[in-house]
């Protein structure tokens, strides 16, 4: 008999992601700090945010709980 071959899975194509935060509100909020931002400081806080919501969903999901709750964060 023959043995079937494995097929590869193709290399996952990052997605671009919608931003996370009102950028206004972020800028606005650097600025009363007496700071300047840079540029891409949105999309680092934005990747930053998705990054923790990940982390609380699989600490959801763990814990076999349907709700993100804060204290998952």
């Amino acid at each position: 008999m023959a043995k079937a071959k494995k097929k590869k899975a193709a290399p996952k194509k990052k997605v671009a992601r919608e931003v996370l935060v009102v950028a206004s509100k972020v800028k606005e909020y650097i600025k009363a700090q007496g700071l300047q931002s840079s540029g891409d400081v949105i999309p680092a806080l934005s990747d930053k945010i998705y990054s923790m919501l990940d982390e609380a969903a699989g600490r959801t999901q763990n814990n076999n709980r349907a709700i993100v709750r804060p204290h998952d964060l």
